[in-house]
């Protein structure tokens, strides 16, 4: 008897998943999501393949974070020359591009090279309650609830 592994051939329909992020916290947002990204949800998961779903999250500008990280946190930027360094606080980023800052926080939680940018590709983020994927009919995931 030999043991069952995965093939990028058994990844059955991906499914579509809408995110409300108004009044969610960032981390516990972005975590939720990276492991829909992953398909961690899925039965027949593997680390080594891009088994998940399509991610899309609303409400990017609503997004909440605990304590004073609006003040504190800041985001390095360098671009490779001398004196050529940024520093970002979250408070900036939020009010310039609210989007980035939660593809940031999922991106650092997805695998490095090649395959997390094959998952993050399925993540759509929009700043208010509109977005253009009404055809693919995504279902509301509720974050913290037990998945079926």
């Amino acid at each position: 008897m030999s043991t069952y592994a995965t093939k990028a051939k058994d990844v059955e329909k991906r499914h579509w998943h809408l995110i409300d992020a108004d009044g969610q916290i960032l981390g516990r947002l972005a975590s939720e999501a990276a492991g829909l990204l992953r398909g961690k949800h899925n039965p027949l998961y593997v680390p080594y393949l891009d088994c998940g779903d399509h991610v899309v999250v609303i409400n990017a500008a609503r997004v909440r974070v605990t304590g004073r990280k609006m003040e504190q946190k800041s985001y390095f930027q360098y671009s490779g020359y001398p004196g050529g360094e940024k520093w970002r606080l979250l408070r900036h980023r939020m009010e310039n591009d609210p989007e980035e800052v939660i593809r940031d926080a999922v991106r650092g939680m997805l695998p490095k090279g090649p395959l997390g940018r094959q998952m993050l590709r399925k993540l759509k983020i929009y700043t208010g309650a509109e977005h253009p994927h009404e055809a693919q009919t995504p279902k509301e995931f509720t974050l913290g609830k037990a998945r079926s």
